[in-house]
């Protein structure tokens, strides 16, 4: 049994020397490129979650710049539909005014009508007071005069009436 146990110097040698070996190799052609392919991954992930930062921080900045941009379109619809109001209650000052300046025009023009038509009037009133008059005279006097006398007599009766 012993033989079983027994170290035999050139074994051992040989097995350290192949323990190393392949130490040697599974480090050169195991770990190596297996430890490459990770700290390739840990790159992509790195450079993967910076450039996630990035678009998340995109994204903050375009969120903010629609809502400023959203504030100032709101502002900017406020401004028109204040204008606009400006706008309409001058047009409904100067509407108003204009409707004011024709109703007095018409007026005024009503005011000539009917002074003309007083005018008008009061000429056939003075004629047909003449004629009565003439007819009066006439008849009174019982003759028919010339026609300068006539003339005469209705303007004094007119100038006695008023």
């Amino acid at each position: 049994m012993q033989e079983l146990v027994t170290l035999v110097p050139w074994t051992f040698v040989a097995q350290i020397l192949n323990l190393f070996l392949q130490v040697y190799l599974i480090k050169r052609f195991l770990f190596k490129p297996v430890m490459a392919v990770i700290e390739k991954r840990r790159q992509l992930a790195d450079s993967q979650l910076t450039e996630a930062e990035e678009a998340n921080r995109q994204a903050l900045q375009m969120k903010a710049d629609y809502e400023k941009n959203l504030s100032e379109a709101n502002a900017d619809a406020r401004e028109i539909l204040q204008n606009a109001r400006h706008q309409a209650e001058l047009q409904g000052e100067a509407i108003v005014k204009d409707a004011k300046e024709q109703a007095a025009e018409l007026k005024q023009k009503a005011d000539a009508d009917i002074a003309r038509e007083k005018v008008r009037v009061f000429n056939e009133m003075k004629d047909e007071i003449g004629d009565i008059a003439m007819e009066i005279a006439g008849k009174v006097i019982g003759r028919e005069g010339d026609e300068e006398d006539h003339k005469k007599l209705i303007e004094d009766v007119i100038s006695q009436i008023g």
